[in-house]
């Protein structure tokens, strides 16, 4: 006999940062919102959907948005606050089942296979969630319903905004059939472009292809993509995730050049401490990363045996990384990062001496 169908639902918040200052300010109700820092090289990071209207997106340069919208009225980001929301979102999440995988402020899967009000299908969990949301946090979210967290996703930008929609099983490939390959997640515009130079435009046209010709064209992804074509995803919805990076950047207002990251290194790694302290864990690889004036993208890294002990130590690492670079003086750079990755467990970090004890 096979194993039951899960039953995993999607909910993704509409606009949400938009939403959020909307809803505080009565002011910005029923107008263009655009969330972004002020400066020539911002990037917004939420549009609400009257500024959608006029091409606005999240990701795109603020200047462009303004020349597509000038109307529009800009909010820089408050994501204190954000968070606050999406922590009161959780907990409703949490009347309904422990197994919530978080994708970020606003989006997460549940798996409702099973939920704890007993309620008869995922679809009316949904619904229930979401008009819950609605009446506690006067925000709106969209959700789908689906047998698996590929479907899912998909299906929650069906009825956006204030809506949900439902792939029944039985229904899979007729819903995916006719969906064009931009939609399956991972295909981007290379892969997208490629795709069609072998004359698939939809899913449909993808399922016509075995798994070893797509492995041989597009590596380990090949499988990947013969699976989603058939709607084919048994990844199960991880509540808890392994931390991967904290890390902080900066876009700088002009152009700098190496030697005069110096302060902005150190402001970064003060951050990036106060975010590893909070997650309870410290990274024993530290990450440098920079962007030139003509968008070439560098990273260098160092892992120690032990993480670094304060927020100096991290940027005195990170100050290190900078001598790596290997690009001439002059070079200008427009952002820098830093980072921290592969963490240690905090029993296994407490067990361990402090190689700097006795330096000074």
């Amino acid at each position: 006999m096979s194993e039951p169908s899960r039953k995993i639902v999607h909910i993704d918040m509409d606009a949400f940062y938009a939403s959020v200052e909307q809803r505080d300010n009565p002011d910005l109700r029923g107008k263009p919102v655009v969330v972004a820092w002020t400066g020539p090289r911002s990037v917004v990071c939420a549009a609400s959907y009257e500024a959608r209207r006029f091409g606005v997106h999240s990701a795109m340069s603020a200047i462009r948005a303004q020349r597509l919208c000038p109307q529009a009225v800009y909010v820089p980001p408050d994501f204190n606050r954000y968070r606050d929301v999406s922590r009161q979102i959780r907990q409703i999440f949490a009347r309904h089942t422990d197994l919530i995988e978080p994708l970020s402020l606003d989006e997460a899967y549940l798996d409702v296979t099973v939920n704890k009000l007993g309620l008869p299908s995922a679809t009316e969990v949904a619904q229930v969630i979401r008009q819950q949301i609605r009446a506690e946090t006067g925000l709106t979210a969209s959700a789908g319903i689906a047998p698996n967290k590929f479907l899912a996703k998909i299906a929650s930008d069906w009825n956006k905004p204030d809506g949900q929609f439902v792939i029944r099983p039985a229904k899979v490939l007729e819903f995916l059939q006719p969906l064009p390959v931009r939609k399956v997640p991972g295909v981007g515009k290379v892969t997208q472009a490629r795709l069609e130079q072998l004359g698939i435009q939809t899913v449909g046209d993808l399922a016509t292809h075995g798994a070893e010709e797509l492995e041989h064209y597009f590596g380990r992804y090949g499988r990947r993509l013969y699976e989603l074509a058939r709607g084919i995803d048994e990844r199960e919805v991880q509540t808890d995730q392994p931390l991967q990076q904290v890390s902080a950047e900066t876009t700088f207002s002009e152009d700098i050049r190496l030697d005069a990251l110096g302060v902005a290194i150190d402001r970064m790694a003060d951050k990036v401490w106060d975010q590893a302290q909070k997650k309870g864990a410290l990274g024993r690889t530290v990450v440098l990363k920079l962007k030139t004036d003509r968008f070439r993208i560098l990273t260098r890294s160092q892992t120690s045996p032990n993480p670094p002990a304060s927020a100096a130590e991290l940027a005195a690492v990170a100050r290190l990384l900078c001598e790596r670079v290997d690009l001439p003086a002059d070079t200008l750079y427009r952002l820098a990062g830093v980072g921290m990755s592969n963490f240690a467990d905090p029993a296994e970090q407490a067990r361990q001496p402090d190689l700097f004890g006795g330096a000074f």
